[in-house]
């Protein structure tokens, strides 16, 4: 099941075990009692370095915006819709470890399992991705996803920069492009 994510993804995980937690929700690891660890840590870093990664690069990328349209830009990447969007883009929802309830209620489906799940995917890759560039199995957690995720803002917003380029017209904002890319 993994090997199939790895290859849309075109990541091959060095330690397999930041994958299976990226997938893993908590109703998976609580009914499997085995010690499996649910995505929701890995998530709740996900969330935070996600809102920094793209804060800073939208900061330095559109150096005319004001704040308030930043704020708009942000707001508009890092949120469960934005986020859901991307993971149906690379099917998140068929990898997913799901409990028989959620499993039974469309969980597969739902925005917030996939927006979640689409976080701890992110920020999975970039440790396990940092660490083995780095060297780094001594070093924290927060050392390696500081070093290695701005890398990751390049293919989070690429789509954007793309729209933003494109839009020749200077009435089209950064939040009316925002809403066609995330709408693709």
């Amino acid at each position: 099941m993994m090997n199939n994510i790895e290859e849309i993804i075109k990541y091959e995980f060095r330690e397999s075990a930041y994958l299976k937690t990226a997938l893993s929700h908590s109703s998976y690891a609580n009914e499997s009692k085995s010690g499996i660890k649910c995505n929701e840590r890995l998530e709740f870093l996900g969330d935070s370095v996600l809102s920094i990664v793209v804060s800073e690069y939208l900061f330095e990328r559109y150096k005319n915006q004001p704040e308030g349209d930043l704020t708009k830009l942000r707001a508009a990447l890092v949120c469960e819709k934005s986020l859901h969007k991307f993971a149906l883009k690379i099917d998140l929802g068929k990898f997913m470890y799901l409990g028989k309830g959620e499993e039974r209620t469309g969980g597969r489906q739902r925005p917030s399992i996939l927006a979640d799940a689409f976080e701890a995917l992110v920020v999975g890759k970039k440790i396990d991705e940092v660490k083995a560039l780095l060297g780094a199995e001594n070093k924290g957690n927060d050392e390696v996803v500081k070093a290695g995720c701005t890398i990751m803002i390049h293919e989070f917003v690429g789509a954007i920069e793309k729209a933003m380029n494109a839009a020749k017209d200077s009435k089209v904002t950064a939040k009316d492009t925002v809403k066609v890319t995330v709408a693709t």
